[in-house]
């Protein structure tokens, strides 16, 4: 298991505010990522558009900053995190007020 620092931590949440730590329920596998860009999202809605596995692979390449390579590469420990992905995209909802 990669485990970052508290100073790579910082220094990440310095650059990119937003940021994760995903680990597997045996705690033997870990990953960090970064909200997504509104690039990104557009992208991955995109490749995702035909097929939806696309969209997670997507984001999950684009927003890695460390982790255990295995996540990226293995089909059960790849599937296990994309319920997370969905909430790593998730922003700031707002209230619609008419006037």
């Amino acid at each position: 298991m990669k485990t970052a620092t508290p100073e790579q931590i910082a220094a990440w949440k310095a650059e990119h505010v937003y940021v994760y730590k995903l680990k597997s329920d045996n705690a033997d596998k870990v990953c960090y990522l970064r909200k997504p860009t509104r690039q990104e999202l557009s992208f991955a809605s995109t490749a995702g558009a035909t097929d939806p596995l696309k969209f997670n692979d997507s984001i999950l390449k684009s927003c890695w900053l460390d982790g255990d390579e295995e996540i990226k590469t293995n089909d059960t420990l790849f599937l296990g995190i994309c319920p997370q992905l969905d909430e790593i995209c998730a922003f700031e909802k707002f209230e619609l007020e008419k006037l």
